[in-house]
Formats: C-alpha cells, structure tokens, sequence
C-alpha cells in the first residue's frame, strides 16, 4: 500500500468497487436468465410428458439442455456472486481503514465578509 498517498490508494479501491458492483450485477441477469431458463424447460418438459404439446423429440432434448443448462449457469454465477460480494465488503472494510488513517481536519463555520 502506498503509505505516503493514500487518497490514490483510495480511489483505486473505489474503482475496484465500481468493477465488482458491475460483475455482481452482470452474475445477477445472469442467475435470472438461468432461472427462467430451468423454469422454461421444466414446463416445456412437463407439457409434453402430459401429452398436450405431442411428442417431439427435438423439443425434449432442448428442454432437458435448458435445464441442465440453466442449473449449472445458477450454480455458476451463485458461487461467483458470493465470491464478488465477498471481494466488495473487504475492498470497503479497506477503504474505510484508510479514509481513518488520513488525517482530516474539521472546518468551522465561517461568517462570510461583506465587502
């Protein structure tokens, strides 16, 4: 850490924290498409077990592909959405550890001077 300067120190970690609030948001989409995904292919999936849909073999293969798909996308994108959160709160418990290393001054109230 640069010691001497850590105002820059302190807006590289607040630049991190800009990347990481963007990959948690991109994993956050991400796990919602894949929900959508396993929910569409499970219904696809049960339509066509009940018979109301026919049975197609392609369309089968594709909803078990959509399933399987989408929970290992979730799975995915879970495990690096707690690793992201994780990263965010230490680069923050970091960053408030060095705005109380700077010295900061307390400005007083100043009546303005006529002129």
């Amino acid at each position: 850490m640069d010691e001497d300067n850590p105002v820059d120190e302190i807006s590289r970690i607040e630049a991190r924290l800009e990347e990481l609030a963007e990959a948690s948001e991109r994993c956050r989409k991400i796990i919602l498409v894949s929900k959508t995904a396993i929910a569409g292919g499970g219904a696809l999936l049960l339509v066509m077990m009940l018979g109301l849909f026919g049975s197609n073999q392609v369309a089968a293969i594709g909803s078990i592909a959509a399933v399987l798909g989408g929970i290992v996308a979730l799975g995915s994108n879970v495990s690096t959405l707690r690793q992201t959160m994780a990263a965010i709160s230490a680069a923050e418990v970091l960053r408030s550890d060095l705005i109380g290393r700077i010295d900061l001054r307390v400005v007083g109230d100043r009546t303005m001077r006529r002129i």
